[in-house]
């Protein structure tokens, strides 16, 4: 899988953008057919405590799916998007078996 990692007005560190790697990897254990991803790491208003924002797109074959989630670091808001974008890989292979 190609995976793009994309920090917005700031530069992530090695560790942030291999953690993210490593997370998004893990999808492929619940579907090996995953075209690409593309993830946006951006900071959101800076008076509220939880302003780290992960977004995350995978292109799969005939769809695209997408989770945002915002939490107090990049790593949870990254742990939390990749969950929902479980569910979706599997929401997915289950109605393509149907």
């Amino acid at each position: 899988m190609d995976l793009q990692v994309h920090s917005v007005h700031f530069d992530a560190d090695r560790k942030l953008i291999d953690f993210v790697n490593k997370r998004i990897g893990k999808l492929e254990l619940y579907f090996d057919n995953i075209i690409n991803g593309e993830v946006f790491l951006r900071i959101g208003n800076p008076s509220e405590p939880e302003n780290k924002v992960a977004e995350i797109k995978l292109a799969i074959p005939g769809k695209d799916l997408f989770a945002k989630k915002q939490c107090k670091t990049f790593e949870e808001a990254t742990d939390l998007a990749c969950e929902a974008l479980r569910k979706q890989v599997k929401k997915y292979k289950e109605k393509k078996r149907a």
